[in-house]
């Protein structure tokens, strides 16, 4: 039975918050997909999204229409300010957070995971910019200010935006096992080395 990935879209989402693990894991999943994981985009309604930097996706589904998801990715970008005090998103992250197994989140939007109440009394990370933001929405989290990511089992939280690269193919080994994260890791070509 095909388990279901999904990445949330949302207007002013980071491009790469959202592509890079859309790159990781659709890789992953046409490549692989004798392992049973398929990976789709969502967003309130299905359709296009505009992103922070004027680029624009298509979500596969809306809410009243996605799979039930095995795993969901909510990434970043400057449309999480409006989103933390969005009751009606904050409501739906509840209510995926008691059905779906493993939730994870990229750059801010670990701060829309805070303002929810998921990121209690567990480690997380985000942006190097807003790490003083997310202790300040919850002072119960313990603030990882050095990490890539954070594996906290049932939910996982990355730095910022290309960290969610990083994230992904941690996903992938959880999923499918380290040979599996290496074959993806070298089928995108992802070995950075920074020129600074």
């Amino acid at each position: 039975m095909t388990k279901h990935i999904g990445i949330l879209l949302f207007p002013e989402v980071e491009e790469l918050d959202a592509i890079g693990p859309w790159e990781v894991l659709a890789w992953w999943t046409n490549a692989f997909p004798e392992d049973g994981y398929t990976v789709t985009c969502l967003a309130r309604e299905s359709g296009p999204v505009e992103c922070a930097k004027g680029l624009t996706v298509h979500a596969h589904h809306g809410f009243d229409d996605a799979p039930t998801y095995d795993v969901l990715v909510h990434p970043g970008g400057s449309g999480t300010g409006a989103l933390r005090s969005d009751e009606a998103h904050l409501d739906w992250l509840r209510r995926m957070r008691k059905k779906v197994p493993l939730m994870t989140s990229v750059c801010s939007g670990s701060l829309v995971f805070a303002a929810a109440g998921l990121l209690r009394n567990r480690p997380a990370t985000t942006y190097w910019s807003q790490l003083d933001r997310l202790a300040e929405l919850d002072p119960t989290i313990e603030v990882r200010h050095d990490d890539r990511f954070v594996d906290d089992g049932d939910v996982m939280t990355s730095a910022g935006i290309s960290a969610g690269i990083d994230m992904a193919l941690h996903l992938v080994s959880r999923l499918a096992g380290d040979e599996r994260a290496r074959q993806v890791r070298r089928g995108i070509q992802y070995d950075p080395a920074p020129p600074v």
